[in-house]
């Protein structure tokens, strides 16, 4: 699993760590990690000879850069550093030098022919977006034909709340220290980092045990995932309720009764306007007639993808919340959802929104949503006393305690018609099953991704039945023997 702290938190633990280590070691050891990951960049035999550039400003993350230059320096690579700060770190300036390398009088001569450039600019304490001095060579580095590697995290992105208030120097790499920072995990921050690479300079044993953010990986999902057992029967692996469609929107109801049934539900009771829809595509499923409350027996209901204005669509929601089994809420029954109404509820209630249905629950723009992605989903938890999925570029959810998890395998390609109608089915399925709200939602979630992925190869458009007919290929890859 990936953890990711906050600034303050990091903070701490690095000062808790100082304390305990000679003068300057901490910083010995994330510029040896960087100048090793920079060797690694530049490839076998081609350090020495190699032109690099560090883009330095005033404070420790300047420094990192410093040291790390001059480890390369000291390989034979020619290095140059920019000074856009106040000051410099004077170690690191001192060992640079001592190294060979040298200081640029022109902050853009050395970037013109460069094979690597160091962004440590701003660090982890860093608000707001690059400074006005900063950012024509942050433009130049980025117009280069250089690869740029952030130091601890992309110059102008917060690292806290993943937002980027201002211009911010996108990298093909991140290097970062000690653990992950959420910013560098939550869109549109993420969308500046490039590829990760964490380097372990001891903070692990003084950084707290509950993160600020997590992120699921393989072993973490196939842990969680239920499996069938010599006395299951379709009661024990859960009867997963599904309200969706219309005569207008048919296909939501096909598509989430998909992903209940690919979720692996015991049995699927469908109600609707889609009921011959359903029928025709999965024989299987159990379609009854209005209200849902006289549907049967059910261990968790989806309602909303694709209701629309169909008459009863409001009644049914209702009926559905005065239920005291689980329900997801989503698409069209998170219109005009009453915080009250989810509150009041006795069994646990997950919705989930895209940033634009986030909004209106929120009565913000939706452009806040989508920068400050990481404070609504808390908000929204907080709000309505429910667990929320918040889909998106990198998908959140939030429960009521615990780290926000953030999913690390979707893709743009599942910005498609019906994508969402498959999650919803795939997470109410987990919940009929037994998993908590947060576990349903973040399995969901990692295995809508990895769907996704398989079906397009990582490159090709797919459609939201492509999408949910991978989802037994995701299973299988989650569950494979490492």
């Amino acid at each position: 699993m990936r953890t990711a702290y906050r600034v303050e938190t990091v903070r701490a633990a690095e000062a808790a760590l100082m304390a305990r280590l000679p003068e300057g070691a901490l910083m010995g050891r994330a510029a040896a990690g960087l100048a090793a990951a920079c060797c690694s960049l530049l490839g076998k035999g081609r350090v020495y000879g190699s032109r690099v550039v560090l883009l330095v400003g005033s404070g420790d993350n300047g420094g990192d850069a410093l040291y790390a230059g001059a480890r390369l320096a000291r390989r034979g690579a020619g290095v140059t550093a920019v000074l856009l700060g106040a000051r410099a770190h004077e170690g690191g300036l001192a060992a640079l030098r001592a190294a060979g390398g040298r200081i640029a009088d022109d902050p853009f001569e050395p970037l013109a022919g460069a094979d690597l450039v160091l962004d440590g600019i701003t660090g982890i304490g860093g608000r707001g977006g690059l400074r006005p001095d900063a950012v024509p060579v942050a433009r130049a580095a980025r117009g280069s034909d250089a690869v740029v590697v952030a130091v601890d995290l992309p110059s102008g992105v917060d690292a806290d709340t993943g937002e980027v208030a201002g211009e911010a120097l996108r990298a093909d790499v991140t290097v970062t220290f000690g653990t992950y920072k959420p910013g560098l995990l939550v869109d549109p921050a993420h969308a500046y980092a490039g590829a990760l690479r964490l380097v372990d300079i001891g903070l692990g044993a003084v950084l707290p045990g509950v993160p600020d953010l997590e992120a699921l990986q393989h072993e973490d999902v196939a842990r969680l995932l239920p499996v069938p057992g010599a006395e299951s029967d379709k009661y024990r692996r859960g009867v997963v309720g599904v309200v969706a469609g219309s005569t207008r929107y048919p296909g939501a109801a096909v598509l989430a009764v998909t992903g209940a049934l690919r979720g692996g539900a015991g049995a699927v009771r469908y109600v609707g306007a889609g009921g011959d829809a359903v029928l025709a595509a999965h024989p299987e499923t159990l379609v009854h007639p209005w209200p849902p409350q006289k549907a049967g027996r059910v261990q968790a209901w989806v309602v909303g993808p694709g209701l629309g204005e169909a008459p009863g669509a409001r009644e049914a929601v209702a009926d559905v919340l005065a239920s005291d089994v689980p329900v997801l809420v989503d698409a069209d029954g998170l219109r005009g959802l009453e915080p009250a109404v989810v509150r009041g509820r006795s069994a646990p209630t997950l919705l989930t929104p895209h940033a634009g249905e986030a909004a209106a629950l929120l009565s913000v723009p939706r452009e806040e949503v989508e920068a400050g992605r990481l404070a609504a989903v808390r908000e929204l938890a907080d709000r309505f006393g429910a667990t929320v999925l918040l889909k998106g570029s990198t998908t959140l959810v939030c429960g009521d305690a615990g780290p926000v998890r953030v999913n690390p395998t979707g893709t743009s390609w599942l910005a498609t018609a019906g994508s969402g109608d498959v999650l919803s089915g795939l997470a109410g399925s987990l919940l009929a099953a037994g998993l908590p709200p947060v576990d349903a939602a973040s399995c969901a979630a990692y295995l809508h991704g990895l769907a996704a992925r398989r079906a397009s190869s990582g490159t090709a458009p797919v459609t939201a039945t492509e999408v949910a007919g991978a989802l037994r290929g995701a299973w299988e890859d989650v569950r494979a023997p490492v």
